[in-house]
């Protein structure tokens, strides 16, 4: 095994395509970071095999800034401690629902619970067909595809540099966060196919790379629209950037964190 890098920054996403926040330690499961994409909002508008308002149909939405009511019960798995002291592969579990609730701060600055029938109204609005919107919740991260994303911020930097601009990674709303040290940008592709660890215990897949569509265009402080981001990746970088993981191991990644690359 070798030492490749570090975690730069760990990120989570309460309730899917709303905005992000970032954690300085957060549980790494099966199903994804604990506390990702717990929330998301069901469109009657959209295809049924991915049946989700998004900021791809409502921009507004990177303006909503979702919290957990309680945060110290959002943080880790309840029963971590206990799971971690039995055999190997015992697996913790979540919070209840009324303690994983999130509550939303809305561009407006008023703060809403995330099941208040006023926030489906903002939500509706500017939104093609007015849709009719559900609340959905789920103990496994309703990710795109793959339960966790890693990008380096190598690969951020050498996107800026084609397109002539600064970029801000969070655009590309990953987890993880890599640190590479001395490695080029896209330097995560070639890990596709094997495993990484991350920190004392963590151990991930890195099953492919991830392929980018409209989101990647979109400021994650404004919802203004860039297509250049998205152009560039599609001509350049075969319309990937960063790489999908699935986890073997599971535990606690601390911001920081030696990154290793096994076999």
């Amino acid at each position: 095994m070798s030492t490749i890098g570090t975690v730069d920054t760990l990120w989570r996403y309460p309730v899917k395509s709303m905005r992000g926040e970032e954690l300085n330690e957060a549980f790494v499961g099966f199903s994804g970071m604990y506390g990702d994409r717990v929330f998301a909002f069901r469109s009657s508008a959209s295809p049924k095999g991915f049946p989700f308002l998004t900021a791809r149909e409502q921009r507004k939405l990177l303006l909503y800034r979702p919290r957990f009511r309680y945060p110290d019960k959002a943080a880790r798995p309840i029963n971590l401690a206990e799971a971690e002291s039995m055999a190997p592969g015992v697996t913790p579990v979540f919070a209840d629902i009324p303690d994983l609730i999130v509550e939303i701060e809305a561009p407006t600055g008023e703060t809403l619970a995330i099941d208040d029938p006023a926030l489906l109204r903002m939500l509706r609005e500017g939104v093609s067909g007015a849709p009719d919107l559900t609340l959905v919740r789920s103990d496994r991260a309703m990710t795109d595809c793959r339960p966790v994303s890693l990008l380096s911020v190598q690969s951020a930097r050498q996107l800026g540099e084609e397109i002539g601009t600064t970029v801000d990674q969070r655009r590309f709303r990953a987890n993880i966060y890599l640190d590479l040290a001395g490695a080029g940008g896209f330097a995560e592709n070639g890990f596709v196919g094997r495993s990484v660890r991350i920190g004392l215990k963590v151990v991930v897949s890195i099953l492919e790379r991830d392929p980018r569509c409209v989101m990647i265009t979109l400021d994650p402080d404004t919802g203004e629209s860039k297509p250049e981001f998205l152009r560039q990746v599609a001509q350049a970088h075969n319309g990937m950037a960063g790489v999908y993981a699935a986890v073997l191991v599971e535990g606690i990644v601390r911001k920081g964190d030696a990154v290793e690359l096994l076999g």
